[in-house]
């Protein structure tokens, strides 16, 4: 009886020595371990705004106070909507002002081209010292004499009939104004759908940020948990030790979160036309979410009537046809009214019989032969109008696919909302049942991190879901020409 006595007793030495060298070696892993671990992110996140829409998460998490000097910066960043946005980048982005300036200036083409049906009228004052009488004889075939004399005159040349050339000129260069307005027209949608894209980008951006600071607290307060709880030997080190990778892993979402707040925004300031950086509260004033246009058929007429680009491509097309009569009616005739008129206050007597001029005369000019340039000329502007009705053809089925995508991509996005906001729903039920488990011991650390993980994911769906639905419908407004 006495051996056996010893006996336990030696064993439970034993057993003791093995659970104190034990402790140790978990204390100096876990302290190992938790020394590898990066810092918290020392981020300006209240640098940034709070997301408009909301993130539901459906857990506890720790709040910052209202009152923190972060929260009051926020609030005092200017606010930007979304037509505000439109209507900066209008007013401040260069490449409008090239599409309006390009314009103006295709308006004087107009009147260059006009000008051909107003009179031509020259002035002249010549004076000149010569060998009386004496002629030019090398370099021209003239028999004009020279002589010593001062005169002034005036040359008048107006056009009578040169068969449409001009007016086609006139109409070819109107055209190209036409297409030039539609174009600048065109230009401003492009800037005002970037402007849109931009601003949701980063709304985004914003409400993605919020996301992960939210899932920082979430972490965080579990990782605390777990390590209370481990401390009072309730939790092993493998569950403090997933606790700290949980926490580690949502700082750098959190990080990746802020780089591309703060890159998005810097995108929109790009957009509006700005050269510095301004941090804006941006605001979504569409309000409730609406149902995409049931039928992409009517989009389709509507687009391919408002689109200023294809306006823009149909004028160019009806100005090269223009053009290309008017380089065949360079084979025409032309016919010109001329006279001149003038007096020569200081002349040789003997040689001139009056101190003035004058004539009038009507000129044809037949062109019958200059190496078939006109003919060559006339066939190229033939060629290029061709090329310009097949590009508008080509312009015409790139909208009519563009339009039935971006309606389909609009029904996708809306019917994502829907989902995504079931999926956060559920994800945040499976996250507090797994919660609850662990905290009663039922589950491990590694089920608790899993649903924490399906719920940050899911929070991240629903929110890329509803902007991305707002984009959608900006896109198909602007696919169909209307301005959003």
């Amino acid at each position: 009886m006495k051996k056996h006595h010893n006996f336990y007793l030696q064993t439970a030495a034993i057993l003791i020595a093995f659970g104190l060298i034990g402790r140790g070696y978990a204390q100096s892993q876990k302290q190992d371990f938790q020394s590898t671990l990066p810092d918290a992110p020392q981020t300006r996140l209240l640098a940034m705004v709070s997301s408009p829409g909301e993130l539901a998460m459906g857990q506890a998490s720790t709040t910052q106070s209202a009152s923190s000097p972060a929260q009051s910066s926020a609030d005092s960043m200017p606010t930007l909507t979304r037509m505000q946005a439109e209507q900066l980048a209008i007013k401040n982005n260069p490449n409008v002002s090239v599409g309006r300036l390009v314009a103006a200036a295709q308006h004087q083409v107009v009147r260059e081209a006009r000008s051909a049906y107003f009179p031509t009228a020259v002035a002249n004052a010549t004076g000149m010292d010569a060998v009386l009488a004496s002629r030019i004889s090398a370099g021209a075939l003239t028999a004009s004499r020279l002589f010593s004399h001062a005169g002034a005159g005036a040359d008048l040349n107006q056009l009578i009939a040169d068969f449409g050339r001009t007016s086609n000129l006139v109409a070819y260069s109107k055209l190209q104004e036409k297409a030039q307005n539609a174009s600048a027209l065109a230009t401003t949608e492009d800037i005002v759908i970037a402007a849109d894209q931009a601003f949701y980008n980063a709304l985004q951006a914003q409400a993605l940020l919020q996301v992960a600071k939210q899932n920082v607290a979430t972490r965080q307060t579990t990782d605390l948990q777990v390590k209370e709880m481990t401390e009072n030997k309730l939790k092993s080190i493998l569950d403090l030790s997933f606790a700290d990778v949980n926490l580690s892993q949502a700082k750098l979402l959190l990080l990746d979160a802020q780089n591309n707040a703060d890159s998005t925004m810097a995108s929109l300031d790009a957009v509006l036309g700005l050269d510095h950086e301004v941090v804006y509260k941006l605001i979504d004033n569409a309000g409730a979410d609406q149902t995409p246009p049931p039928d992409p058929e009517q989009l389709i007429q509507i687009g391919l009537q408002q689109r200023p680009d294809l306006q823009a491509m149909n004028f160019n097309a009806q100005a090269a046809m223009k053009y290309s009569k008017a380089q065949r009616d360079q084979l025409f005739p032309t016919i010109n009214a001329m006279g001149t008129v003038g007096t020569v206050p200081v002349r040789p007597d003997q040689y001139f019989t009056s101190n003035w001029w004058g004539a009038v005369g009507v000129n044809l000019q037949i062109p019958v032969f200059n190496g078939f340039l006109f003919t060559a000329q006339a066939k190229e502007a033939s060629l290029r109008a061709r090329a310009a009705q097949e590009q508008s053809r080509d312009l015409r089925d790139r909208i009519v696919r563009d339009i039935r995508t971006s309606w389909l991509a609009a029904n996708t996005a809306y019917q994502r909302v829907t989902v995504s906001a079931q999926l956060l729903d559920e994800a945040n039920l499976a996250l507090k049942l797994a919660e609850a488990r662990y905290n009663m011991g039922l589950s491990s650390i590694v089920e608790l991190s899993q649903a924490q993980f399906q719920q940050t994911d899911a929070a991240i769906g629903n929110t890329n879901a509803k902007y991305q639905y707002s984009l959608a419908l900006a896109t198909l407004n602007y696919q169909i020409g209307t301005a959003p």
